[in-house]
């Protein structure tokens, strides 16, 4: 495990910063230099693969989680659209979520499909809304 977080630190700091671990012992580099060095590369999300090795979730950056979400969305929106103007016979299989680094495997079970409401239910909650 230590040696896989070194080879990563030692590819990070040539590709980032042209540096040489070996420079330690050469006596080049200090020990602060580094940590200063590694501390920069805990700031370079989707591009350091020492966080990367480190934590999987490194792998995406804050803009890739944010278009995830975003994906998520959309589909969900489409799903609800179309179970919206479906006829009730129509099973349509609700989405799954864009898979993200770090996360858990999905289990085997199925995931739970969520019960909608009848048409007569919703007309009958509007109308007890109107009538407020």
């Amino acid at each position: 495990m230590i040696r896989e977080f070194h080879d990563e630190l030692e590819a990070d700091l040539l590709e980032f910063f042209n540096v040489d671990l070996l420079d330690v012992w050469r006596g080049r580099l200090s020990i602060r230099r580094i940590g200063v060095l590694i501390d920069s590369l805990m700031r370079k999300p989707g591009k350091s693969t020492l966080l990367m090795a480190m934590d999987e979730r490194a792998a995406w950056s804050e803009s890739d989680y944010l278009l995830a979400r975003v994906s998520d969305a959309l589909e969900l929106s489409n799903f609800l659209f179309l179970k919206a103007n479906a006829s009730e016979s129509d099973d349509l299989e609700f989405p799954a979520p864009v898979t993200r680094p770090g996360d858990p495997e999905p289990s085997q079970q199925p995931a739970p499909q969520p019960e909608f409401a009848s048409g007569q239910e919703v007309v009958d909650f509007f109308g007890r809304m109107n009538s407020l």
